[in-house]
């Protein structure tokens, strides 16, 4: 395939308005806020997007208003995974007449599958598959990693193009950079955003990078450094990236992290702040606390 992706591609968050309703002025805002950052392409409904707790009706609806307001400017890529083989397929399609660029398929989750199994289960879907596929390892959440030997074994697709690696593993992550000796193509993509300098070092295409929703120019700026091999830029952007983190220390429940971008993104106008249930938004004193963290970056990072 062709196709090939680098740089910062946001996860992009859902902005709702209510349960089962998309905030369609706030996701046109958001989706303008990081094209105009610089970002290389969007993700959608991946872990930030919250796509588990969507109903298909309105992932489909999320996948033809955000292709609408790219237009083509930069790669749509859509989450497709699901505990179901055919839903999986369906959205895939669904994506392609929209006009998305790729979709991205972490491991079915609930039931763990074994290595063999997951192999099999890739292999009967990417023929069924109308958009090149990017593999997603989030084992966090999914309980599955994509072992090395199966990434080999499914490096031998054409279609599938590259992976994108959440595990926080980096280990694992350059392990994952020596398959390039087998599929040179591939974009090898890293999750964890405080990660990215380090990744790219490792010879990574770029990040995954959730705080690139409400910060994409230092996301990018620091990916650009990464690439000109610049130690001291490299330097000032991962000391604002791990400023940035302590967004992600508010609240107590491992939601906190979609809850504080969202909240990010509230204070500063882009879209509302409203969680796809079990989850809700933050109460003012965790709001009050993202708050002050935002104040005490935006000088710094305005300067950046």
């Amino acid at each position: 395939m062709a196709l090939r992706f680098s740089g910062i591609i946001p996860p992009l968050v859902t902005p709702l308005l209510g349960r089962d309703e998309i905030d369609h002025v706030g996701l046109e805002r958001l989706i303008h806020h990081v094209v105009d950052g610089g970002v290389h392409g969007i993700f959608i409904l991946g872990t930030t997007g919250e796509a588990p707790s969507l109903s298909y009706r309105l992932r489909r609806e999320l996948i033809d208003r955000a292709t609408k307001i790219v237009a083509h400017r930069i790669p749509v890529l859509v989450g497709i995974t699901d505990t179901s083989f055919v839903e999986s397929v369906q959205l895939a399609k669904h994506a392609a007449d929209a006009g998305a660029d790729a979709v991205v398929l972490s491991t079915p989750y609930y039931f763990p599958a074994g290595q063999t199994e997951l192999t099999g289960y890739v292999q009967n879907l990417v023929p069924e598959l109308p958009l090149p596929l990017v593999l997603y390892n989030m084992p966090s959440l999914t309980k599955v990693w994509f072992e090395i030997g199966t990434l080999e074994k499914l490096s031998t697709i054409p279609q599938i193009i590259g992976v994108k690696d959440s595990s926080g593993d980096l280990a694992y992550f350059e392990r994952v950079l020596q398959l390039k000796k087998i599929r040179p193509d591939w974009s090898i993509m890293i999750g964890p955003e405080a990660k990215l300098p380090a990744a790219m070092q490792l010879g990574g295409d770029g990040g995954v990078a959730g705080g690139a929703n409400v910060f994409p120019q230092l996301f990018v700026k620091c990916y650009q450094a990464c690439v000109s091999a610049d130690p001291a830029r490299i330097l000032e952007y991962q000391m604002a990236i791990d400023a940035l983190q302590q967004i992600y220390e508010v609240g107590k429940y491992a939601s906190k992290y979609i809850k504080a971008t969202k909240c990010c993104l509230s204070i500063l106008g882009i879209c509302d702040d409203f969680m796809a249930e079990p989850f809700h938004r933050f109460l003012p004193p965790e709001r009050a606390k993202v708050e002050s963290v935002l104040k005490s970056l935006s000088s710094p990072l305005h300067s950046i």
